[in-house]
């Protein structure tokens, strides 16, 4: 099953750089972002702890390195990977990496998560350990196992829920020991945009996907779907700092501090620019591409957001 035509056009990677592009670095703002807005707002709420923090976002980079692996290593072996897919190199379908030595790699990994997770479940208690142990066994079944979430159209709903909710939840609690319902607001911007990311890797797929049985939302409903999927998931994350201002006037505890929190569009014209790119593109090479950009777009609103969230709550 080995692609021999994908490890031909790849003859000069070094080991070190087969399993760089194994780990996909162009994926990892997805775990970043969503850590430092609940660190935002943990400093916005007088509720800062450096460690935890720290081993907060080691804990989603090493889960995040996890599942990219497992996704490498299951898709090559459930026969999802072909030789006429749009997407980067995969190193186990290419050949750049044995299927053995792939499984040790995911196993190092998950271990160095475990121990990141030993922490701060000691920080946190049992909370972190359901959610610690929860994302770990989503790593491997987002791929594999009898009934792979990627396959069955529940991959959308993973990432946000894992990347987005437990994530920036999960971040905060670990500092804060409770849990705000601001944090279950902020915690939608990150679910949405990194959802927007396997929704573009998705319309890219699609043709391909559906050749190899994997039923994605974009299989199940088409290029359309999922372009309007992917509008509606940018809307829900700029419409998410209105809704936590709104909150606050209601409340009637609304500040001019806290229009910070509207920082995040200073990213809408590249938000729009990704859209209209998502609703002409239709080579591969283009929407990987688009694919880097929501990346990046998740990370840099995430940051202006964690900003807006910090800032409001010192001044």
């Amino acid at each position: 099953m080995t692609n021999t035509s994908a490890s031909a056009e790849l003859p000069s990677l070094t080991r070190r750089q087969a399993w760089w592009l194994a780990i996909r670095p162009k994926t990892l703002p997805a775990a970043v972002g969503p850590v430092l807005v609940g660190i935002g707002l943990a400093v916005g709420d007088n509720v800062f702890n450096l460690l935890p923090a720290l081993a907060a976002l080691a804990g989603a980079l090493l889960l995040q390195i996890a599942s990219n692996l497992a996704n490498d290593y299951y898709d090559f072996v459930k026969g999802y990977d072909q030789a006429d897919r749009k997407g980067p190199t995969r190193v186990a379908a290419s050949g750049l990496i044995s299927l053995r030595e792939l499984r040790l790699g995911l196993l190092v990994v998950l271990a160095l998560a475990a121990v990141v997770g030993a922490y701060l479940i000691w920080v946190g208690g049992p909370p972190i350990l359901i959610i610690g142990v929860a994302g770990m066994i989503s790593a491997i079944i987002y791929s594999g196992g009898p009934f792979p979430l990627s396959a069955n159209g529940l991959g959308d709903l993973f990432v946000f829920v894992f990347f987005g909710l437990a994530a920036v939840v999960g971040t905060y609690y670990v500092q804060a020991l409770t849990v705000t319902p601001e944090a279950w607001i902020a915690a939608i911007a990150p679910g949405t945009l990194i959802t927007a990311i396997l929704v573009v890797n998705n319309l890219r797929d699609i043709d391909t996907d559906a050749r190899a049985g994997k039923h994605t939302l974009a299989v199940r409903f088409g290029a359309a779907g999922a372009r309007a999927e992917y509008t509606l998931l940018l809307a829900l994350a700029f419409a998410t700092p209105l809704v936590m201002l709104a909150a606050l006037a209601l409340q009637a505890s609304l500040q001019a501090a806290d229009l910070l929190a509207l920082l995040p569009w200073l990213t809408l014209p590249k938000a729009l620019r990704l859209r209209s790119v998502v609703y002409s593109a239709a080579e591969g090479p283009t929407l990987n591409k688009t694919l880097a950009g929501t990346a990046q777009l998740s990370l840099w609103f995430s940051a202006l957001f964690a900003a807006g969230l910090a800032a409001s709550g010192l001044l």
